[in-house]
């Protein structure tokens, strides 16, 4: 099957790397599903930066941490385009306290969209995929730092880590894999937000390249595990970091 009749479902890709990665796969010629919750309109412009390049996309609301919805969604990209290939979980929320001052709101809402979601989509992507297929989850490199305030988000992100390579395993026999990326701090609006000039100058220079990574920089290696060169990588987690850990 050429990579122009294959399909990519990237949820959480109406911005930052999501939105990178819609670009970047559908420059590879695969046809994109622009999966959202609530941002239709960097949604749709997602969907028209593609089409303006000459390729295939389709926007789609779906709540990740709804298992309803995420079925649904899975209909309608078969529906559209008569099967998929590759899944992408970049969907995912950042709120930071420390492990005392995380109330219930704060950590239920992250557990339902880094981890629930991920896990509902991988549910139906292990059903629904076509053999040869990719998975590729979304996890973090913030798990090594250990920092304080990150408790329930690392906590999240090990969790699919876990889900990955017992996934991968799950996969046997259909030529399936399964693999995380786990981005260091990207220049994006998840990690930018609520953090001073002087904390993002100086995060930036932790990694021994000395600067924060692109989107882009990640979407070539998400890229790389959805084509054919990425074909021997399975169970793996890709940390995409600069060298920060």
């Amino acid at each position: 099957m050429s990579e122009t009749s294959k399909v990519a479902l990237i949820t959480g890709s109406s911005r930052g790397i999501g939105a990178a990665l819609a670009q970047r796969l559908a420059g590879e010629g695969f046809r994109v599903i622009v999966n959202y919750a609530g941002s239709a309109g960097p949604a749709a412009a997602v969907v028209a930066s593609i089409e303006a390049a000459g390729g295939q996309a389709l926007a789609l609301q779906a709540d990740v941490a709804d298992p309803v919805a995420v079925g649904v969604m899975f209909e309608e990209v078969e529906r559209a385009f008569q099967g998929i290939d590759v899944v992408v979980n970049c969907a995912g929320v950042m709120q930071l306290a420390s492990v005392a001052d995380s109330d219930d709101q704060l950590f239920d809402r992250t557990v339902a969209i880094n981890f629930k979601g991920t896990f509902n989509v991988c549910r139906e992507a292990a059903r629904r995929l076509r053999d040869g297929g990719r998975i590729i989850n979304f996890s973090s490199s913030v798990i090594g730092m250990r920092s304080p305030t990150y408790g329930v988000y690392i906590a999240t992100k090990a969790a699919v880590e876990g889900l990955t390579q017992v996934l991968a395993q799950e996969m046997r026999g259909r030529g399936i894999t399964v693999n995380a990326v786990a981005p260091g701090p990207v220049a994006t609006a998840l990690f930018l937000d609520g953090k001073s000039p002087e904390l993002i100058e100086r995060m930036s220079r932790v990694a021994p390249l000395e600067r924060l990574g692109e989107p882009g920089d990640i979407a070539e290696v998400v890229a790389f595990l959805a084509g054919p060169q990425g074909g021997w990588v399975n169970g793996q987690v890709v940390r995409a970091n600069g060298g920060l850990c």
